[in-house]
């Protein structure tokens, strides 16, 4: 596994379409492709985080999972020029304005840019994008800082740094070619009813 600079993720970029890595919109390829990585600006569309009466998300209770999941959150979406505020100790759901396309033989990390990094934004906590990848990427955007931290669209806020896989995959997760930010579909794990038993369900007091 090899990490790929900005010469050789330039001439993926020019690929025939089969083998090609897209990144669509790539409004200005010579500030957004640095050493070795690409950086990615921030989309319209977010995911915020209602606050619910219910006191928890709880995995095993499986008939009230997926509609609490789905009562959690709250879709907002931004026109360019305005903004959102993201206060310390928040967690939206936001993602890459860019559509990225992956080819089969390439992964990428998704990491925050620096700069942002030193005001405190994290922004994703679940950074690796398999090979195949198809879609916007989502970013889980959470503000470690102390003061709110004021977030625009098409600002450029994390980047891509990719590398060479050994072998080629297709991508067959369960976020297939979003063109937003995707929320949670942990009820869709296949192990859940083995692992998260009430204490009743098993037999045990």
């Amino acid at each position: 596994m090899s990490m790929l600079t900005g010469p050789e993720i330039k001439k993926l970029l020019a690929e025939p379409l089969k083998d090609r890595l897209v990144v669509t919109p790539l409004l200005d390829a010579d500030v957004q492709i640095r050493g070795a990585s690409i950086d990615v600006r921030l989309g319209n569309e977010f995911v915020l985080m209602r606050r619910r009466a219910f006191p928890t998300v709880d995995l095993a209770d499986f008939e009230t999972l997926k509609p609490r999941i789905a009562s959690y959150q709250e879709r907002l979406r931004i026109e360019f020029g305005k903004s959102i505020v993201l206060h310390p100790n928040q967690l939206v759901l936001g993602s890459t304005l860019e559509y990225v396309k992956l080819p089969d033989n390439v992964g990428a990390y998704v990491v925050g840019r620096s700069s942002w990094g030193r005001l405190g934004l994290v922004i994703a906590t679940a950074t690796a994008v398999a090979p195949g990848f198809r879609g916007c990427i989502t970013l889980e955007l959470s503000n470690l800082g102390e003061v709110p931290l004021v977030l625009y669209p098409g600002v450029r806020v994390a980047q891509l740094v990719l590398h060479t896989a050994i072998g080629t995959a297709s991508y067959g997760g369960r976020y297939a070619c979003p063109t937003g930010p995707q929320f949670s579909r942990i009820y869709d794990d296949p192990e859940l009813a083995f692992w998260c038993r009430k204490p009743d369900d098993s037999g045990y007091a």
